[in-house]
């Protein structure tokens, strides 16, 4: 009985919480519909309506999933959090938090993962509305960065980012090759430059070569979109992250070019010698066996739904048997995948 009053009161406040912000985005839906007019005006309205509806009982649903699981409040530490995926699908989201208090995400994932990523960070900073100090997008593609557009678009009343940084390649770029990974690449992008406009002052774009500090945090950026390989993956950042005595290389969905142009040059040798290794593209098809001899990891991140770990895709074969015996071979003592469950791995 004392159970049920708890969720009840839980509701109510979570309700109670959520009522302003209903009515600030109903206020301002009202005002675009009477200023716009016409039948199609007035069921936008309402499609925004329902979706604040159902948005609202997702993030009741997930905020007892996360504190079913035992989120840690992780703010003044350093500590990296790999985030499961709601329903079992590919795609990168971690949130990082330093000793001096910022927080850094990287990605996010598919939009169906916005309100579990909210809840998760809400829990990690404790925090009712989250502050992200910066948000790093690899690249544009839709299991990387369609959270970080549905916060722009939607949930700027849920969380607040001071920072998103990132090097897209240009929309022409992605235009110019003819799949379906391009024409995503190209959308996302173009969604992107439509939700910047709201914060200009927000964007960095970085370049090869780049070091800059997010408090604690130190990025050495190592490789950012090269118009020489037209393979859409490969206009996916590659940084190393120092962070609490330890080092993380970053890969987002780096494929087998920009890889080895990081792994020839002799500047970059020291760098790549990392302890924690994020494997590139989820662990299959991504970079070669001698880009992660050259890390060396203590650690790998496997950003990995079960498909893409077991290999048993109906209609791709995916090579990632094969890179799990790379890592067993190079003798990593320990992987985080996110299949099974959310991840955390304190840095100190």
């Amino acid at each position: 009985m004392k159970r049920l009053i708890s969720i009840i009161l839980v509701m109510a406040m979570a309700f109670a919480c959520a009522v302003p912000a209903f009515a600030v985005q109903s206020e301002q839906s009202v005002i675009s519909v009477a200023e716009e007019g016409g039948e199609n005006a007035f069921i936008a309205f309402f499609d925004n309506l329902f979706r604040q509806i159902e948005n609202f009982f997702k993030g009741i649903k997930y905020f007892f999933e996360v504190k079913k699981e035992g989120v840690p409040n992780t703010m003044n530490k350093n500590a990296i959090h790999m985030l499961k995926s709601v329903q079992d699908a590919i795609g990168d989201s971690f949130i990082i938090t330093t000793e001096d208090g910022k927080v850094i995400v990287i990605d996010g994932g598919y939009t169906f993962e916005t309100d579990y990523f909210v809840q998760y960070l809400k829990a990690v900073t404790g925090q009712r509305v989250p502050k992200i100090d910066a948000w790093i997008l690899t690249h544009p593609h839709t299991d990387h960065v369609q959270v970080f557009n549905e916060v722009a678009e939607n949930r700027m009343h849920q969380l607040t980012f001071d920072k998103v940084i990132h090097h897209y390649a240009p929309y022409e770029y992605y235009a110019a090759i003819d799949s379906s990974d391009a024409a995503e690449g190209a959308e996302m992008i173009a969604e992107f430059d439509r939700l910047s406009k709201n914060f200009p002052e927000k964007v960095q774009v970085i370049n090869e070569g780049d070091v800059f500090n997010i408090g604690a945090a130190k990025i050495t950026t190592l490789y950012t979109f090269d118009p020489a390989f037209e393979i859409v993956n490969d206009s996916s950042l590659i940084f190393r992250m120092d962070l609490g005595g330890k080092s993380i290389m970053f890969t987002g969905d780096a494929f087998v070019f920009s890889g080895n142009k990081v792994l020839s040059n002799p500047e970059y040798k020291d760098l790549l010698d990392c302890d924690i290794c994020k494997m590139s593209h989820h662990g299959q098809s991504g970079v070669t066996k001698e880009f992660y001899q050259a890390v060396n990891p203590e650690i790998c991140l496997w950003p990995t739904p079960t498909w893409v770990w077991n290999n048993d895709h109906e209609t791709i074969v995916l090579q990632t048997t094969e890179v799990r015996g790379w890592i067993e071979e190079i003798g990593v003592e320990k992987n985080y995948v996110s299949w099974q469950g959310s991840q955390v791995i304190y840095l100190d």
